[in-house]
């Protein structure tokens, strides 16, 4: 609202009865001028490290790139309409050439409709993106058909060799995959790091991980190759291809971390080993986790029974499918961001509010254009059209302008706030078709709401307007 209000009181009153933006162009350029600069801050500020844990650059430079793309708006909506084509329709070319005419102060206005559509792109994008990598992290970390596993917890309690060979010995089970899960405190003030020993081959441990940078060198002939996950490798500065130390068979091992990978389950940190590793340097065979692959024709809910019965304490074990872990997790996701998605209403609901507002008062400043259009020959509902074309551009060009900030904004959210804060990454994926529906509900709405907001000044006082016009 400063910018407008800024150049409204620079104009001279009398220049300020007549219609036009008049003056109002080089305010808008002026305003165009901080923009850049804060677009420029903006882009600055993103890459910054973050403060004490909080990506308070990453918030700052949001908060940059969406004033410097408000201020932005009045210029670029002028050059926008001052090349759209004309459609030799009355109606339409009416409208455009009003919107043409006053761009500057008419599309001061598309203010909150901007920020809201872009917020809402920017927070789809975001939740989107990281429920489609949480999505595929879950089927990399579930491929078995069941899982088993201790409660969390409970360090006391594991499975011994005797409870291995009978898992592995059930009907139906084609193969077995166990896992030892060991809580290890590096640092007394941070939570303990979470060390798996993994069945199988370092081939076939890194290819259970979703890893995202790989060490470009050979480790070390003294250091044991490991992985870590992407909070251990920013919390404790273990890099890809960097070595740490890890108590491991009462002593104190050098570890090389031969990828980064993510890990959305545990916090403090996470190091993968191969459980022969694990078994050689501390003599445990224990296993806390176990994943069951089932044979062919074999269900995988009669073999969750089997397993169950098969162990001793069985009934304390968590056993699951697969499937009904994934869905699980899934679900309690959605649970977890609903509330976004109803902020994201909330915020259309507000720019579709400033349309109205818009709309309204400029329909009652305009009456007598209306009455003088009504005496030259046109119909009610001409107008009531012109008004819902005027909204229709008005809500494309806000919409348009709106996923383009807030595919900007997402990149921040996405690559700079969101892995500053959880300390893991995701991968940019974008909901087109919601994204597609939402905006043309958005335009049809915006048309719908100039038209009920302007009605109260296409009545009788209309024709009557005309003689005010002095």
């Amino acid at each position: 609202a400063w910018f407008p209000a800024r150049a409204a009181v620079r104009e001279p009153p009398a220049l300020g009865l007549k219609g036009g933006d008049l003056g109002h162009g080089s305010g808008a350029r002026r305003g165009a001028t901080a923009g850049l600069a804060l677009l420029a801050l903006g882009a600055v500020l993103a890459p910054l490290p973050p403060l004490r844990g909080l990506p308070l650059f990453g918030y700052a430079s949001i908060a940059a790139l969406l004033l410097g793309a408000v201020a932005l708006l009045p210029v670029g909506a002028e050059r926008v309409l001052a090349r759209m084509p004309r459609a030799s329709r009355l109606v339409w070319d009416t409208a455009l050439a009003q919107l043409q005419a006053n761009a500057a102060t008419t599309t001061a206005s598309l203010a909150a409709i901007v920020v809201s559509f872009s917020l809402m792109v920017a927070m789809a994008i975001m939740v989107y993106s990281f429920r489609e990598s949480f999505d595929r992290w879950l089927v990399r970390l579930l491929p078995a058909d069941v899982e088993l596993r201790e409660p969390p917890g409970n360090d006391t309690a594991y499975l011994t060799a005797d409870d291995q060979r009978r898992l592995a010995a059930l009907p139906g089970v084609l193969r077995v995959q166990y896992r030892r899960v060991v809580p290890v405190l590096l640092d007394p003030a941070r939570a303990p790091v979470t060390l798996i020993a993994r069945d199988g081959t370092p081939a076939q441990a890194s290819g259970a991980l979703t890893l995202v940078r790989n060490a470009a060198t050979a480790p070390p002939p003294d250091a044991l190759r490991a992985w870590v996950s992407e909070e251990f490798s920013d919390r404790y500065s273990v890099p890809a291809g960097g070595t740490f130390t890890l108590p491991l068979g009462g002593q104190r091992r050098r570890l090389f971390a031969a990828g980064v990978f993510r890990d959305y389950a545990r916090a403090g940190g996470t190091v993968v080993i191969t459980r022969s590793d694990y078994v050689r340097l501390s003599g445990d065979d224990g296993a806390t986790e176990a994943s069951l692959w089932a044979g062919p024709r074999v269900d995988a809910t009669a073999l969750t029974r089997a397993a169950r019965a098969a162990l001793a304490g069985g009934d304390g074990l968590e056993i699951m499918t697969g499937a009904a872990i994934r869905e699980r997790s899934l679900a309690i996701f959605d649970r977890t961001f609903a509330i976004t998605y109803a902020l994201e209403a909330v915020a259309v609901l507000i720019g579709l509010a400033g349309i109205g507002f818009a709309s309204a008062s400029t329909a009652l400043a305009r009456r007598a254009e209306f009455g003088m259009l009504r005496h030259i020959g046109w119909l009610r509902r001409q107008i009531v059209a012109l008004l819902a074309s005027e909204g229709l551009l008005l809500g494309a060009l806000g919409v348009g302008y709106g996923v383009v900030l807030g595919a900007g904004l997402s990149l921040v959210l996405v690559y700079v706030v969101n892995r500053q804060s959880f300390n893991w990454s995701i991968d940019l994926a974008v909901p087109a078709l919601p994204l597609a529906a939402l905006a043309g509900l958005l335009i049809t709405a915006a048309a719908l709401t100039a038209v009920l907001s302007g009605r109260a000044a296409l009545g009788d006082e209309a024709v009557r307007a005309v003689r005010e016009d002095w």
